[in-house]
């Protein structure tokens, strides 16, 4: 297996943490929610918070994979204006003052409208450096000529809880970036307890990549991160920020809110060597 070229943002992200025996922390947010221009400021903020990774959901309107809390911010999103276009508009924007990894969190229905070669290459020269399409299933992908990669994003995958060993070995070789394991069945959204078997799991999944290993779904406190990250190179954290920002999303000072808030859940990752 060849190793990644440090070149590549995402890449070079992961070689770093790896080096220093440091977890990465990974931040979801909906592109568009509450506007774009707060998106900007949020992931500026969110990188003085510590964060390594920010996911840009692409608001869509029929998110299946996500829980409402999630679901609420890409209906906010679409209402104030968002499109595919204009948050890839907003990405060259964050792209201009920051180099902070960025990874899209879609669907297939938004970028095979788009275009899909189009979409790729748009995204890459607009500065993200990774996607993840939450319902194009691997094999699809490698029989159907027009889902054909682009080599400027890195394709993130997903692995499930109910993933058998023959789908995980499948997934994890056609992964791009990191993997992302999806610690319990469901939508996304908080939860109260860390799901059991993460540990097994991610050593399962280290039998067929060495590719950085990170776990999300449900992660929304220090503690929990800890826990979690204590079990993979990184944990993934969505629903409990973007709480945050809908709770906030009128204030001025949104963004140091948001600061504030991830901070210590980051500050329980880095702790751990």
């Amino acid at each position: 297996m060849s190793a990644p070229s440090c070149s590549h943002r995402l890449d070079a992200c992961f070689e770093r943490l790896r080096s220093q025996g440091k977890r990465a922390f990974v931040a979801y947010i909906s592109a568009g929610d509450p506007n774009l221009d707060a998106t900007v400021e949020l992931v500026s903020a969110l990188e003085r918070a510590g964060v390594d990774v920010v996911e840009l959901g692409l608001p869509f309107s029929d998110p299946l994979a996500d829980g409402i809390v999630n679901q609420l911010a890409a209906e906010r999103a679409l209402k104030a204006g968002a499109s595919t276009a204009k948050v890839l508009e907003t990405v060259a924007k964050i792209r201009s003052r920051s180099q902070i990894p960025l990874v899209l969190f879609t669907y297939l229905n938004p970028v095979y409208t788009y275009g899909f070669e189009e979409f790729h290459l748009d995204a890459a020269k607009a500065g993200a450096d990774g996607i993840l399409i939450l319902d194009l299933p691997p094999d699809e992908a490698a029989i159907n000529q027009e889902l054909r990669r682009d080599q400027g994003l890195r394709h993130i995958q997903l692995i499930a809880p109910t993933s058998s060993t023959e789908r995980i070995a499948a997934i994890a070789t056609q992964a791009q970036g990191f993997i992302y394991y999806v610690s319990r069945l469901g939508v996304t959204g908080e939860q109260v307890e860390v799901a059991a078997g993460i540990a097994e799991q991610v050593e399962a999944i280290r039998q067929h990549s060495n590719l950085p290993i990170c776990v999300g779904f449900g992660v929304s406190t220090p503690q929990q991160a800890a826990t979690i990250a204590s079990m993979a190179d990184g944990v993934v954290v969505g629903s409990a920020i973007v709480k945050c920002i809908e709770a906030n999303g009128s204030q001025p000072d949104l963004a140091a809110r948001v600061e504030q808030f991830v901070q210590p859940l980051v500050a329980a990752v880095k702790a751990l060597h």
